[in-house]
């Protein structure tokens, strides 16, 4: 086994990864012919991820797992964020999935790549394709807003950085606890959304990018907010794009969703996100790394 170092704006850590996630687990082979894609993240966010896959291949069977119990990951260290990643994925692989897509921008930005060194699968994150979107219509001013995490991290203020973008970051804390409390309209909401946003509009940014997959369902507060003359920017569309070459159109069109915490209002935002009525399964994650 050998050391990874992940680097944080404020610490270094090493995590020992086994080559190919060999964490005493077995994988199941998926051995139908259906096309199985897993995807994860800390609550209900990552549904507008799965909501988007589903349009673009409705074939395909999907399973999701939200780590509610744990929500939000946005507050974590990057150690943490990386054991709880590695305990999500082993619930995934152990159902035969095919493809995993972490639905999670806290998770894309310190978990990724350990990921993609550990599994035997494909797995894509989040930022990548966000911030294609994003260059794709800025004229030169992005705004990047998300948990403390990810922009502790500077994933996305790197990469824009990288194409000479100028970049503003802010965290937005309490957009997470709003979502998974169904808060989504109302004065509350919209004194969350003037209090964090408010700089940002002010400096003139013509692109806002949604750095966390809870974010866009407050994307119609926020697009009121900052107006007309910015473009609003979520990864959901941008990663189905992405994971293409890799999707076998084959499938029986099966969800499955499991959460590690069924709060009473959690089936509401399932029907909210998703538009259609799911029953979500209650799932213990041990942790074994």
């Amino acid at each position: 086994a050998k050391p990874t170092t992940i680097a944080s704006a404020k610490a270094t850590f090493f995590i020992l990864t086994p080559p190919k996630f060999a964490l005493s687990i077995i994988i199941q082979k998926n051995c139908e012919k259906n096309m199985k894609i897993g995807l994860f993240d800390s609550g209900v966010g990552g549904l507008t991820v799965l909501k988007a896959l589903r349009k673009t291949y409705p074939e395909v069977d999907f399973i999701y797992l939200g780590d509610t119990a744990r929500v939000p990951y946005g507050n974590k260290s990057a150690q943490t964020v990386i054991r709880y990643s590695l305990e999500c994925a082993e619930f995934l692989l152990n159902e035969g999935i095919d493809l995993l897509v972490v639905a999670c921008n806290t998770a894309s930005s310190y978990a990724l790549q350990v990921l993609k060194g550990s599994l035997p699968i494909p797995v894509f994150g989040v930022i990548e394709p966000g911030v294609k979107r994003a260059l794709e219509n800025t004229k030169g001013k992005v705004g990047v807003i998300g948990t403390k995490a990810t922009i502790s991290s500077c994933a996305y203020k790197n990469l824009l950085e990288a194409k000479g973008v100028e970049v503003y970051q802010r965290a937005c804390p309490l957009f997470v606890p709003l979502v998974e409390e169904g808060l989504l309209e109302g004065s509350i909401a919209e004194a969350v959304v003037e209090h964090y946003l408010k700089d940002l509009k002010e400096k003139g940014i013509d692109t806002l990018i949604l750095g966390c997959t809870h974010y866009p369902l407050l994307k119609p507060l926020i697009e009121r907010f900052m107006g007309p003359q910015v473009k609003v920017i979520d990864s959901a569309q941008a990663i189905a794009l992405e994971i293409e070459p890799f999707v076998k159109r084959e499938g029986s069109s099966k969800l499955d969703l499991y959460f590690t915490d069924i709060s009473p209002s959690l089936q509401s935002l399932v029907e909210l996100i998703l538009g259609e009525v799911k029953e979500p399964r209650l799932v213990s994650l041990p942790c074994k790394v």
